[in-house]
Formats: structure tokens, C-alpha cells, sequence
């Protein structure tokens, strides 16, 4: 039992999103098996979709955290933030061309990653920043295996926080370079401007997002480690993604961060 939500409806929610992802065909939520509000029961879900992706030659590589901005929370309809975990197919250097097939219902967002120098084990905001050993500008794709983005927050924790796949730029920073809270934002798609904001979008901080995610990491018992990738959270607004689209990002001193969108076969 996780809270009131029995083995077997977990066991039910994993084998939907499971299929969904496999058979590439969104699906109903999973919030009609684990309820609306089981943060527990949606974590052991997206647990065992993790061990699932892990078992057949996945590699994790860092965490994300979701639903960081108002903006991004209403136009999902939820009102909290939330973690999941990254992937090493799921990452693609700046400039690429992501296949759109790999995806079901994606939406771009700008951020800034951090990637870590160190473990976090304490985290108090002086350790976390200690631990970051630089950020990149990142475009961050979210996606639903849950038809037509029909979610609650059940649903979008136990779908890997509605994960798909990022983009890293090439601009390495450190700390001592910039001050993440201060950054500009303006995400392009095609040319016309989608989505702008700032870092003080992102839970008022990226690095209080990171804060919020290392004590969040330890209370599971998988702490944050050195070389994980972090998405801290989205800088502004969504913007829907077709294909043959390009998506371009401007974060602050961190610089661009590009990719286009190509349709397979």
C-alpha cells in the first residue's frame, strides 16, 4: 500500500503509461487508478517506470524539475512543483534535430541547466551552490503519454514528470559568472518570439529550485550526485512544438541554445 492507493492500481498505472510510451498512443490518466492527490502512490509509479527504462539499457543522467513557473502551472492546470528523472537518450546537444516521432504531444520551454560538481547531502542553499559546477542555457521538451495533456498532478509526477527530451547548449558558466535569478529569456519558435521571461519565474530562483529538489531527492532516499544534469524549471511560458519547427532560446549570459524538430519517415 502506498497512502490508500493498493499495489494493484500502481501495478495498473505503470502498465498504461508503459504502453502508452512502447505503443506510442497516448492514454487515459492515470489519476482515475491512484487519485488526484497520492503524491506517494504517483512517485511509486514513475519509481518503477524508472527501474522499467533502467532495465532495458537506459542510462539515468541527472533530474528535472517541473512545474517551477505560475505560467507553466496554469496552462497545465496544477500548483505545485514536481521531479523526474533524465536519461541519456533523452539528451541532444545544441543544434540538433530531434526526431518528432520519438514524440507524442510536445511543448518547448526555456531554462537553465546546472550541471553538478558534487553530491548534495546538506541541502542548505550555501552547500547547494558549492555543488554546482556550471549551468548551460537548455531547451527542455515536455511531453504526455496522458491524451490531450488531460493531467493532474498525479498524473504528470507518475509520467516522469512529463518528461520527452532536452537540448544543452554550448556556454559554460559558473556561479561566480552570473547570478541565475537575474537572467533574461526569450524563446523563439521559427523566428517569432513564444515565450519570454526570467530566472525570477522559476520559483523565484533556479537555485532555490535546486535547493527545493535536493531536499526533495533526499527525503526519497536518492540524493542529488556529482556529474548529474539538473533542469532547474521553466523561465516563461510553453510553446507548442510541430514539426519542421525551430526552437531557439536566449538565456541571459549563458547564451543561445537551438534546435529543430524534423518529422520521421
Amino acid at each position: 500500500m502506498t497512502g490508500g492507493v493498493g499495489r494493484e492500481a500502481i501495478e495498473a498505472a505503470v502498465a498504461r503509461l508503459d504502453r502508452a510510451a512502447v505503443e506510442h498512443v497516448p492514454c487515459a490518466p492515470v489519476a482515475d487508478l491512484i487519485g488526484p492527490s497520492d503524491i506517494d502512490a504517483a512517485y511509486a509509479v514513475q519509481s518503477a517506470l524508472t527501474a522499467l527504462r533502467v532495465s532495458r539499457g537506459a542510462r539515468v543522467v541527472g533530474r528535472k524539475i517541473g512545474l517551477t513557473s505560475p505560467a507553466v502551472q496554469r496552462q497545465v492546470g496544477v500548483d505545485r512543483p514536481d521531479f523526474g528523472v533524465l536519461f541519456d537518450d533523452m539528451n541532444y546537444a545544441s543544434g540538433a534535430t530531434v526526431p518528432f516521432g520519438r514524440l507524442l504531444q510536445p511543448r518547448a520551454e526555456a531554462e537553465i541547466a546546472f550541471i553538478l560538481a558534487a553530491d548534495i547531502v546538506d541541502p542548505q542553499p550555501a552547500a547547494v551552490r558549492a555543488a554546482v559546477g556550471s549551468a548551460v542555457a537548455a531547451i527542455e521538451v515536455v511531453d504526455s503519454r496522458v491524451a490531450d495533456w488531460r493531467i493532474r498532478i498525479t498524473d504528470t509526477v507518475a509520467d516522469n514528470a512529463s518528461s520527452g527530451v532536452f537540448v544543452l547548449g554550448d556556454r559554460h558558466l559558473t556561479l561566480d559568472e552570473f547570478t541565475p535569478a537575474d537572467v533574461s529569456m526569450r524563446m523563439l519558435r521559427n523566428g517569432v518570439t513564444a515565450s519570454t521571461g526570467t530566472g525570477r519565474a522559476c520559483l523565484g530562483d533556479p537555485l532555490s529550485a535546486l535547493a527545493w529538489l535536493a531536499r526533495t531527492a533526499l527525503d526519497f532516499g536518492d540524493p542529488l550526485r556529482g556529474g548529474d544534469i539538473v533542469l532547474s524549471g521553466a523561465l516563461g511560458p510553453l510553446a507548442p512544438i510541430e514539426p519542421g519547427d525551430v526552437i531557439q532560446a536566449e538565456v541571459g549570459p549563458l547564451g543561445p541554445v537551438t534546435a529543430t524538430f524534423e518529422k520521421e519517415g
